[in-house]
C-alpha cells in the first residue's frame, strides 16, 4: 500500500499537533518496513529529516490554511497516487477526491466565535471562519475514517455532525522525553526563577484560561499569605504579548514570569522541580503536557473538563476552571502537601502514564490505514 503524510507540520514547534505529526511519522519509520510512504514536509524539516527506503520525501513548502494549499497539494496528492493519504489537521483540501483518513483534535473553533481570539479583523475573521467550517465540514464527511485522541472529542464530534460511531477512532497520545535537563539550580538562575514556582505550558490563547490562573496566584499571594510564583512557557506571538499586557494591568509582575519556548530536556526539569503543573484549560483535545508532568514527576492540577479527566483519571488534582479562588484552593493544597503523600501520588501518576506510548498509537494508526485498505 502507497500510504502519503501530510506532516507540513511536524516539529514541535507546531506544538500539539506538531507534536502529534512528528511522533506519528517518526514511529511509523519505526515499526512498518512493508507499505511505501511518501511524507510531505515543508523545507525545514526535509533537509534533516532522515528515512529509510520505504520512506520518500516530498516538498510542500505553502502554507496550512492557505490558497496555495487548496490548490497546489491536491496537484501533489494526484502526480504521487496514494492509496491513502493521512491528513493530520482538518484542513483537508476541498477538491481532493482520492481516499483519505483525517485527524481532528477538538472541536475548538465550533464553539470560540468571538474577536477575542483572532487578530484579525472582523470581516476577514468572517471570511476565514466560514472558510474554516466549509473545509472542516467537507474534512469530516468524506474520509475513510477518522481518527481523535479522545473518547470526549469522538463524542463531541459524532453528536455534531451525527457521524457514524465506528467511522470514528480513538488513538490515545503519548508520553514525550523530556531528559537530560541538567541540574535546577542553573536553570532558575538562567530564567530568573523564584521558587516555590507552578508551572504552565501550551499556548496563551483565550480558551486556555490563563486569567483565571493570574488570578489565583495574585489570590495566592495576597489574600492566602503563601508564597508562590507562576512560571508561563508559551512561544512568543501576538497572544503572548497580549497576556503580557495583562499582567502588567494586574499588578502580578511581581508573582508571573513568561518564559518564550524552551527545549523538552529543560522543560523537564522545570516540571520536576515545580510545585506542579497547572492547567486551567476550558477546552482540550487531549492534554499531553499532564501526562509529561507526571512521567518526570510532579503533580498536576487540571480543570475539571471531560477530556482532562479522561485522560489524567485519578492521578490529578482538579478543579473549577471558571472560579479563581478554586484554581488558588488547587494550588494551595499541592504546597501543603506531606511528602510522603506527595511522593505516593506522583509514584502512582508515573506507573498510570505508561498506558500512554507514541509507539503504541502509531501501531494503532497503523491497523487504521490496513483497515481502510480492505475498505477498498
Amino acid at each position: 500500500m502507497k500510504i502519503v503524510i501530510d506532516a507540513r507540520m511536524y516539529g514541535i514547534e507546531h506544538t500539539g499537533i506538531g507534536v502529534y505529526v512528528m511522533n506519528l511519522t517518526d514511529n511509523l519509520v519505526k515499526i512498518d518496513n512493508k507499505n511505501d510512504y511518501t511524507v510531505i514536509l515543508r523545507d525545514n524539516y526535509f533537509k534533516r529529516l532522515l528515512l529509510p527506503p520505504n520512506f520518500k520525501k516530498v516538498k510542500g513548502d505553502f502554507r496550512q490554511y492557505s490558497f496555495a494549499e487548496q490548490i497546489t497539494l491536491p496537484r501533489l496528492l494526484t502526480k504521487e497516487k496514494p492509496d491513502l493519504v493521512h491528513f493530520p489537521h482538518f484542513n483537508v483540501p476541498i477538491i481532493y477526491k482520492g481516499s483519505y483518513v483525517v485527524t481532528i483534535h477538538d472541536l475548538l473553533m465550533h464553539k470560540k466565535k468571538g474577536l477575542e481570539a483572532t487578530t484579525l479583523s472582523p470581516i476577514v475573521y468572517l471570511i476565514k471562519r466560514l472558510g474554516y467550517r466549509a473545509v472542516f465540514d467537507r474534512a469530516v464527511k468524506r474520509p475513510v475514517k477518522i481518527i481523535v485522541p479522545s473518547e470526549s472529542v469522538k463524542k463531541e464530534l459524532v453528536d455534531y455532525y451525527s457521524l457514524d460511531p465506528d467511522k470514528v477512532l480513538v488513538t490515545y497520545e503519548g508520553v514525550s522525553d523530556l531528559s537530560g535537563g541538567g541540574p535546577i539550580s542553573l536553570l532558575l538562575k538562567k530564567y530568573a526563577i523564584e521558587t516555590p514556582y507552578f508551572i504552565y505550558t501550551g499556548n496563551a490563547y483565550p480558551h486556555k484560561n490563563l486569567k483565571r490562573l493570574i488570578e489565583a496566584t495574585i489570590s495566592l499571594n495576597t489574600e492566602r499569605k503563601v508564597k508562590a510564583h507562576l512560571v508561563i512557557v508559551s512561544a512568543r506571538n501576538f497572544f503572548v504579548k497580549k497576556l503580557e499586557k495583562l499582567i502588567a494591568e494586574m499588578g502580578a509582575g511581581a508573582f508571573v514570569k513568561v518564559l518564550g519556548f524552551l527545549p523538552n530536556k529543560e522543560m523537564g526539569t522545570l516540571y520536576k522541580h515545580s510545585a506542579a503543573l497547572t492547567l486551567p484549560s476550558l477546552s482540550e483535545g487531549f492534554g499531553i503536557p499532564g501526562l509529561d508532568a507526571m512521567e518526570v514527576g510532579t503533580l498536576v492540577l487540571a480543570s475539571q473538563i471531560p477530556v482532562l479527566k479522561e485522560v489524567y483519571d485519578c492521578h490529578a488534582i482538579y478543579f473549577n476552571p471558571f472560579d479563581f479562588s478554586s484554581i488558588a484552593k488547587a494550588m494551595e493544597l499541592a504546597l501543603g502537601m506531606e511528602g510522603n503523600e506527595r511522593e505516593a501520588r506522583i509514584s502512582k501518576a508515573r506507573d498510570f502514564v505508561k498506558r500512554y506510548s507514541w509507539n503504541k498509537m502509531a501501531k494503532e494508526t497503523l491497523q487504521i490505514y490496513e483497515s481502510c485498505a480492505r475498505l477498498r
